[in-house]
C-alpha cells in the first residue's frame, strides 16, 4: 500500500503531534526566547529551559490550548490568505513610492480588520466564558459604526483648518 501526504499527516494526528508536540515547542520556544532576552532571572539557561518545559506542558494540561490552536490556526491561514490577495490588489493599484503614501495606511488597515476577525473567529469557537463562547453580538454593530461616524464627524468639525491662526504665533 502506497501512504500519500494525507495518509502521513493523519497518522502525526493520531499520535498527538498536532495536538500536543507542536503546541508545547511553541510555547516551550516562545518562553525560552523571553525568558534569554529580557534575562530576568539572571543568565541561566537551565533554569531558563526548565521554565519554558514547566510553562509548555502545564499550558497543555486542560486541552485549553490545544483548542484554541486548533481554531486559530486555521482562521489564521484564511487570514494570510486574504492578506496575500489585498496586496496582489494593492500592487496593481500602486505606482511610484512616493506616492503611495497611503498604501501603508490601507495594508494596516486590512491587516487590523483581519487580525480582529481572526481573534473574534477563534474566540467564537471556546467554551471558556461562562460556559459559552463570545457570543452573538451583531446588534451591536450599527450602534458601533454609528460612534464610529459621530466621533469622526466630530474630529474632523473641530480640526482647525491648516491656513487659520488660533492666536498669535510666537
Amino acid at each position: 500500500m502506497a501512504m500519500n501526504i494525507t495518509d502521513i499527516l493523519n497518522y502525526l494526528d493520531a499520535q498527538g503531534v498536532f495536538a500536543y508536540l507542536l503546541p508545547f515547542l511553541l510555547i516551550f520556544a516562545v518562553v525560552f526566547g523571553i525568558l534569554e532576552k529580557a534575562k530576568i532571572l539572571g543568565k541561566n539557561r537551565g533554569v531558563h529551559a526548565t521554565i519554558a518545559i514547566a510553562v509548555g506542558l502545564l499550558s497543555l494540561y486542560n486541552d485549553y490550548v490545544t483548542d484554541f490552536f486548533t481554531s486559530i490556526f486555521p482562521y489564521a491561514g484564511m487570514g494570510i490568505a486574504v492578506l496575500l490577495v489585498a496586496l496582489i490588489l494593492m500592487g496593481l493599484l500602486s505606482g511610484d513610492e512616493k506616492d503611495d503614501h497611503w498604501v501603508k495606511y490601507v495594508w494596516f488597515g486590512i491587516g487590523a480588520i483581519a487580525f480582529i476577525a481572526i481573534v473574534w473567529a477563534s474566540f467564537e469557537d471556546m467554551s471558556f466564558l461562562w460556559g459559552r463562547g463570545l457570543g452573538d453580538f451583531s446588534e451591536l454593530i450599527p450602534i458601533i459604526l454609528i460612534l464610529v461616524a459621530l466621533g469622526g464627524l466630530i474630529a474632523w468639525i473641530v480640526k482647525s483648518p491648516k491656513g487659520a491662526d488660533d492666536g498669535e504665533k510666537k
